[in-house]
């Protein structure tokens, strides 16, 4: 080789250019051998002769190609190839690749994954099991997602593991999109477990997809939950249930001993929705009306008894209350609020306060129902031995009204309306907060600018937080979508819920390194989306007439993304 530096700068860039030229040829062999292989599918018995020998000039042709660069360029494996439409009903994962995007399935609902499996193979439909894998392509596929790999310099981001609860109906179409066009480009998300909770699905497995829902959620402690249905008369009808499957939610605050539902306002700079400034809701995730026990009697006597477990009295039948039924149909109603956790839900409430820089308030019908008193002593205990000097020291609250505030449920709900300045925090037992997160949700535009999250707390003292949108599924406007008509789901709600998942899974098991580099990737979707609104380019809620379709406003905030992470 000449000794002058020139020629050698430009015989390196001869060779660096040839190896790209190799590298295109890879590129496009790899295409071309996907294309080969998704006609194969759809054209081809899976257990036929010709597919075997496709399959070897698949591997064969580019195996050719890997041959003429260097293998340290690689590294990436790709998910398995799969015909769509399989509905798997033992609840296993399956994939399938279209058009150049990896999707995993989890019975018939698509969930946008990375590519993270280990084998490139066919999969045909088994009544058994739902599906039967074939491993032929495995060497193939090593080779193309490896070409496909080298195409980009920037890797993906890898999402810490969570749990993703996929749900039905309107809400699950639009997060569908989300995934495959905001999060699958730029997050590697195959540390994530996947479970289908739709009515149907929750019915084909008597409900064991639920008690593995509560499981995952209690291990990895970071949960997202699309909304699902609690099916009607008319429902179980319509699609075919055994029987009428409760909310989930019950089961779901039990297994992550939940102490409290936040519910908070959403707040886009720039548009004003209700409240100026932000607020905080506290409601009591256990206790209360909605574990009741109830029976429709006639005349007769009434007595409520209690049997100790504990103490002097263990074993000994307490009356708690006896009285006369002299109507010929009464409602008997028995529950119990369970104060145990309200120490716990008391200092997560002020910590929220404190952070966000609000006024808390505690709210209950104590005067009337005497049995609520407990709530307001526990909750003011911890305020004025934790906290009444942190928020006098932070000049949230002045020394001279440092105390904290007690407002009868009724008072605040005229609060709500007038407050409209925001910059307070409130929090009351489990169905007052039902009621008035509401009334909230009303004063603040719609409940699609609510946050709702499940905080409950492990064994060891950390949190675990289950997030997701506080409006339903949205069924009337997915019946129209189904008809063919536009539509416009602002998806804002849920998205807050699923970057809040994402956040708080790296929380907890990422570096803060990695950590750090998620929450700057969900706060640029966050920002990507506020900035559309303010510009007139979001969905109708917030744009009028002009604004975007539901699919519309998907691909503007992908193309944003694109540009800021290309």
């Amino acid at each position: 080789m000449s000794k002058n530096p020139k020629c050698r700068f430009f015989h390196k860039k001869t060779i660096k250019r040839k190896k790209n030229q190799l590298l295109l040829s890879s590129i496009m062999a790899a295409r071309r051998a996907i294309a080969s292989a998704k006609m194969m599918t759809t054209t081809s018995s899976p257990l036929s002769s010709t597919r075997t020998t496709t399959t070897k000039s698949i591997v064969t042709t580019v195996a050719s190609s890997k041959a003429s660069f260097s293998s340290s360029a690689f590294g990436q494996t790709t998910p398995p190839l799969s015909r769509n439409n399989h509905n798997n009903r033992n609840g296993s994962t399956m994939t399938s690749f279209d058009s150049g995007k990896w999707t995993r399935r989890r019975g018939s609902h698509d969930v946008s994954s990375s590519s993270s499996s280990r084998c490139f193979t066919t999969t045909t439909t088994s009544t058994t099991t739902g599906c039967r894998r074939r491993s032929g392509f495995r060497e193939a596929s090593s080779v193309i997602a490896r070409s496909y790999a080298s195409s980009s310099e920037k890797k993906l981001l890898v999402a810490a593991p969570m749990v993703y609860v996929a749900g039905e109906e309107m809400t699950k179409y639009v997060m569908d999109l989300v995934k495959e066009k905001w999060i699958a480009p730029a997050v590697d998300t195959s540390k994530w477990e996947h479970f289908d909770l739709s009515a149907k699905n929750r019915d084909e497995t008597n409900d064991q997809v639920l008690k593995d829902v509560v499981t995952a959620g209690f291990k990895l402690k970071a949960i997202f939950k699309e909304p699902t249905i609690t099916p009607t008369a008319d429902q179980v009808k319509r699609l075919g249930l055994k029987k009428t499957w409760g909310s989930p939610n019950g089961a779901m605050r039990r297994g992550w001993n939940g102490i409290t539902i936040s519910r908070d306002t959403i707040h886009i700079d720039g548009i004003e929705l209700g409240y100026k400034g932000p607020v905080l809701f506290e409601r009591h995730a256990v206790g209360g009306e909605y574990a009741a026990g109830w029976k429709n009697v006639g005349r007769g006597t009434l007595k409520t008894t209690f049997i100790p477990k504990d103490g002097p009295d263990a074993g000994k039948e307490i009356v708690v209350d006896e009285r006369e039924c002299k109507d010929e149909i009464s409602a008997v109603v028995t529950y119990d609020n369970a104060y145990d956790n309200v120490h716990n839900l008391a200092k997560f409430f002020f910590e929220r306060c404190l952070e966000a820089g609000v006024k808390p308030y505690v709210v209950t019908k104590k005067t009337v129902f005497k049995w609520q008193e407990p709530f307001w002593q526990i909750m003011k205990d911890v305020y004025d031995s934790d906290f009444k000097a942190k928020f006098i020291a932070q000049k949230i609250v002045a020394e001279k009204d440092a105390e904290l505030v007690h407002l009868l449920s009724d008072a605040a709900t005229m609060k709500l309306v007038q407050w409209t300045q925001g910059n307070f925090g409130m929090a009351a037992h489990n169905y007052d907060g039902d009621v008035l997160t509401d009334e909230l949700a009303q004063m603040h535009k719609s409940p699609g600018f609510i946050t709702s999250n499940l905080v409950g707390v492990a064994p060891d003292g950390t949190y675990i937080k289950e997030f997701e949108a506080s409006h339903g599924t949205v069924t009337d406007m997915d019946e129209a979508r189904l008809r063919g008509e536009e539509t416009s789901l602002n998806p804002l709600g849920m998205v807050e819920g699923l970057i809040g998942a994402m956040n708080h899974a790296s929380f907890t098991h990422d570096t803060k390194e990695n950590h750090k580099k998620m929450v700057d990737f969900t706060t640029s979707i966050r920002n990507i989306m506020h900035k559309l609104f303010r510009e007139g380019k979001g969905t109708r809620d917030l744009s009028g007439p002009s604004g975007a379709t539901t699919e519309q406003f998907i691909d503007r905030v992908a193309n944003e993304l694109k540009k800021n992470h290309a």
